[in-house]
Formats: structure tokens, C-alpha cells, sequence
């Protein structure tokens, strides 16, 4: 599958590269947050990464549900556990738990479906900053501070109605934006679609911390800098 290239494989378990986890997300998901660059002082592996070795080592379920418990750094060991049939945990050999599963309804193992929904899902995810939640702190008068910005990928999950797909597609449903004092939650809902038809529907919910007024002039240049961040990078690779 495409993502070999992304993780390494020792055994029983798996660890995932900062250079690994940068080329996923950017090349992939789209998503050029400084947090995911190798350099990083406080690096991470992309949340929608662990969803994709989730989903193509595990296979597909109709009702899955991910909880992303911590945030994995550099080379992390991490390796999968069963505490049900209905369940699955990405932990390290601490038990540290990373990432929690559930999942309900018929499974597929086919990896041509796996990995169109994985490329459709972390395109979308990657999506989501700057270009669908700019608008919405906009319009709710807040946003999160771009000196120390506190955004967590909480969970996604989805529903699908069948499982015999040929070229799924994921399309922005509605939004939420829901203030609570200096915190807010934001829940993107999605459309899938096969051959123009609603097959199934989900959800990714971030939180938000640090909330402070919305000010176009302090966060225009976050902005910038990952327009110019994603150009930069573009450029190079289609060079090399």
C-alpha cells in the first residue's frame, strides 16, 4: 500500500520517522503546520497518519469511531492491542495509549476502497486549516492565539451504509462552532458519496484552547506563513 513508505515496520510493532510523518503531511493530507516539520521542538505525528495505519492494518469497519488519547513523537514504538472483538488501542510498550478504536457492522480488508477513503479522509482533514476554520473564528469573533496555539484533534468517526464502494468521495456536511469561555469545540461533518450518492456520514471534532478576540491583523501572518510554507515546499518537490 501507498503508506509503506510512511512508518517502519519492526516486528510486531511500528514507529514513524519525523521526515516520514513531515512527507505524509504534506504530500498527503495537505496539512503544513510547523508541528509536524522534523525540526520541530515539540514535533508530532499527524493524528490522520495514525488513522491511515489504523485503517490499512486493521481494515475497514461501517461504524468506526478513533480517540486520539496522546500525541506520539519521534520514532515512538507503538504496536496494536485487542481488548475486544468491538475494539482496538495503538499504545507503546509502556502501555502508554496513543489511539483508542471502536468499531461495529461488517469489515473489508480491500485495500483499493482503504486507501481511496484514507486519501479522500486526510485530504479533507488537512483541509480544514486555514481555508474552513479562519472563516469560522471569524464569524464567532475569536480564535485561538497564534503564539501558542492550543488546537487538539479530539476524535473523528463515521458510519458507512455499505461497504462495497469503488471510489468513495467526502464532502464538507455542515459545521459547529461551539464558545465556552476561553475554549471552544469545533465539529467539521462530512458526506460520503458514492457515484454522487450519500453513502455514509462523519465527524471530526477539534478543541480549542487559549481563546482570545478575533484580530485579522495578528493572525493574517500565520496565515501567510503557511501559504508560503505550502508554496515553498510545492515547488521544491516538483523539482526534485
Amino acid at each position: 500500500m501507498f503508506l509503506d513508505q510512511f512508518y517502519n515496520q519492526n516486528g510486531d510493532s511500528l514507529s514513524i520517522s519525523p521526515e516520514q510523518a513531515s512527507r505524509f503531511a504534506k504530500e498527503i493530507a495537505g496539512d503544513f503546520n510547523p508541528i509536524h516539520d522534523p525540526d520541530a521542538r515539540r514535533f508530532c505525528v499527524p493524528g490522520d497518519l495514525l488513522f491511515a495505519l489504523i485503517l490499512s492494518k486493521q481494515g475497514l469497519s461501517q461504524q468506526m469511531q478513533f480517540n486520539f488519547a496522546g500525541m506520539v513523537g519521534r520514532d515512538v514504538e507503538l504496536l496494536f492491542t485487542q481488548p475486544s472483538a468491538q475494539q482496538l488501542a495503538l499504545v507503546d510498550p509502556e502501555g502508554k495509549l496513543y489511539t483508542e478504536v471502536s468499531r461495529e457492522g461488517e469489515h473489508t480488508d480491500d485495500e483499493a476502497v482503504i486507501e481511496q477513503l484514507i486519501k479522500q479522509y486526510v485530504s479533507f482533514s488537512g483541509y480544514n486549516f486555514p481555508f474552513l476554520m479562519v472563516p469560522l473564528m471569524r464569524d464567532k469573533g475569536v480564535m485561538f492565539n497564534p503564539k501558542r496555539p492550543l488546537v487538539m484533534y479530539e476524535r473523528m468517526s463515521f458510519k458507512l451504509d455499505r461497504l462495497d464502494l469503488n471510489a468513495p468521495t467526502l464532502e464538507l456536511a455542515s459545521t459547529q462552532f461551539d464558545v465556552d469561555g476561553k475554549r471552544a469545540e469545533i465539529r467539521f461533518i462530512f458526506d460520503v458519496k458514492e457515484a454522487g450518492q450519500v453513502v455514509g456520514q462523519g465527524d471530526k471534532k477539534l478543541l480549542v484552547g487559549g481563546l482570545m478576540p478575533f484580530d485579522d491583523g495578528i493572525l493574517s501572518p500565520m496565515v501567510d506563513e503557511f501559504n508560503q510554507r505550502k508554496e515553498h515546499y510545492l515547488a521544491q518537490l516538483a523539482e526534485s
